[in-house]
């Protein structure tokens, strides 16, 4: 190897230990723990998501877009996952669980300088569509404990007929994500009447469903 091709690879790998001491040093970690307040609805697979400011899940009173019904109907937390990926915004992805009632998964992930947003979801068994979320919150700073509450949401993408043969999960085993519609917007959930399969009594809930608690950890 000559002497110039030699200088070159050496500024080559100094730059890349620079930059890469710059990432470490501009990064950061979080614990995010989150706990089922409910007694009888299970939370499925949480999706939790750093990421860039001006990201979101959903608004509220507009149609759920169809990576958002996947998981409020059947769970489904890759097609979300990707398409948020997709945006170019998010820094770490991870997930954890299904929460059984009373119950709480931690995760750990990382952020940065400008991607310090997060954002959580989880589909609520058994429902048609229900769900939990943050939608792209800020985090904490150096040393300190942020707390959410997530209330359920309704997709809106599913008709709530709490009849089993559309419902998924160990309650009910049926049907997961159909794109057949339902109220066509993202709406706070009206809970279970027992109009269907499902017993109001052993499954609905008061809000807040979820607990969220995020704590920075290191840098």
């Amino acid at each position: 190897m000559t002497r110039r091709i030699k200088s070159v690879v050496f500024a080559a790998s100094a730059a890349a230990m620079l930059a890469a001491g710059a990432a470490h040093a501009n990064g950061a970690r979080y614990e995010v723990t989150i706990t089922n307040l409910t007694r009888g609805t299970l939370l499925t697979p949480v999706l939790v998501v750093s990421h860039a400011p001006g990201l979101h899940l959903f608004a509220e009173g507009e149609a759920a877009s169809e990576e958002l019904a996947q998981l409020a109907e059947g769970g489904a937390t890759q097609p979300l996952q990707d398409a948020l990926t997709a945006s170019g915004k998010v820094h770490d992805a991870t997930t954890s669980g299904p929460i059984p009632a009373g119950e709480s998964v931690t995760v750990e992930l990382g952020a940065s300088h400008n991607a310090r947003f997060l954002s959580v979801a989880s589909m609520m068994l058994p429902t048609n569509d229900g769900f939990i979320a943050l939608n792209g919150v800020r985090v904490a700073g150096r040393g300190k404990t942020r707390v959410f509450y997530s209330p359920g949401y309704d997709a809106g993408s599913e008709l709530n007929d709490e009849a089993c043969v559309n419902i998924p999960g160990p309650h009910c085993g049926g049907e997961g994500y159909n794109p057949a519609g339902g109220e066509g917007y993202v709406h706070i959930h009206a809970g279970l009447h027992g109009i269907g399969d499902v017993l109001a009594s052993d499954h609905d809930w008061r809000n807040p469903v979820a607990k969220i608690t995020v704590k920075r950890v290191s840098h």
